[in-house]
């Protein structure tokens, strides 16, 4: 890379034990504000970082990549998906890319499941009724939420995560249904007691609970269509944990307002950090500020894998986690 020390540019605030360790191995510019940058920001960035260490909030598109300087030679991102970074744009520039993927499961699958049991045993909007000191007692019809125990949960998406959320799901007594772009081995399947279903819109016509946790590709952007939601039946509730654009947020928000669905337990947002006003009006939602993985284990996790991806790569070598282009 030309240098000793490359030298890299963080994007966010990371845990102090991160920043710390980077600023050992590496010459390090930190952005002490913890805002996102501007894209002129991210652009002076690029023109000068050997390495750059984004996050979710930061655009890296390939009008960006163009203005990138003849230094830089990794984007180690610091997030599982992939998606805020044009990785065959970044390919084509010879920039590598890499993530921390494998790290975040068990906590996105905790919130997951905390979402479902919040939404189904409506807690959020019990806990609002006590705050405003409008309570007067027990009531044998105040409440009044639903069982877990026997509902059918639907996993959009069985990956690490989605698998993580089944076997946790099997301890409250929920049958797994799940559609994937591949069928899990059958090992998987048996001990999940798992059904798998093909077809997307079969399984959305007979589960309780939709949980997404399929990433976000071109692919996936706006699968929950609105065609797609209305074969949830009304009684039932989606919690989304994954990433905002797989539903079409719209016709979520409108099916909820109109009581076509239960409700719904949202970690994400197709416009994130803006969020429909609407949605926020709603009482049967509950919003959450993207925070499926946020505990200490699981950011100072991450930021070590950014380390030695960075590591790696400088010492001449492929990273663990390097993030291939969708043309090869």
């Amino acid at each position: 890379m030309g240098r000793n020390r490359p030298l890299v540019i963080v994007t966010r605030r990371l845990p102090e034990i991160i920043e710390a360790r980077m600023m050992e191995l590496f010459e390090t510019r930190l952005n002490d504000t913890d805002q996102p940058m501007s894209r002129d920001q991210l652009r002076e960035a690029m023109q000068t970082a050997d390495v750059l260490v984004p996050t979710v909030t930061d655009r890296i598109d390939a009008k960006l990549l163009a203005h990138a300087g003849s230094r830089l030679r990794l984007i180690a991102n610091y997030g599982t998906g992939v998606d805020n970074i044009d990785v065959d744009a970044a390919y084509k520039r010879g920039i590598t890319v890499t993530n921390t993927p494998g790290v975040l499961t068990e906590d996105t699958a905790d919130m997951t499941m905390a979402l479902i049991l919040a939404v189904s045993r409506r807690l959020v909007e019990g806990e609002r009724l006590v705050r405003s000191g409008k309570w007067t007692g027990w009531s044998p019809t105040s409440m009044l939420g639903h069982r877990l125990w026997g509902k059918r949960l639907g996993i959009l998406g069985m990956g690490r995560i989605g698998t993580a959320v089944a076997r946790r799901a099997r301890g409250f007594g929920l049958a797994i249904h799940y559609h994937n772009r591949r069928r899990v081995h059958e090992d998987l399947e048996a001990e999940l007691e798992a059904t798998y279903w093909e077809s997307l819109d079969q399984m959305l016509a007979r589960i309780d609970i939709l949980s997404v946790n399929c990433p976000h590709t071109p692919a996936t952007y706006h699968l929950l269509s609105a065609r797609r939601l209305k074969l949830l039946r009304p009684h039932a509730i989606l919690v989304n944990t994954s990433r905002g654009e797989v539903v079409d947020e719209m016709a979520l928000t409108r099916m909820l307002r109109n009581r076509e669905l239960a409700g719904a337990g949202l970690d994400v947002f197709e416009h994130e950090p803006a969020i429909n006003p609407k949605l926020r009006e709603l009482p049967n939602v509950v919003l959450l500020p993207h925070m499926g993985s946020a505990t200490i284990e699981g950011r100072i996790d991450m930021g070590e894998k950014v380390i030695i991806n960075i590591k790696t790569f400088v010492d001449g070598h492929r990273p663990p986690d390097r993030v291939l282009p969708s043309m090869l």
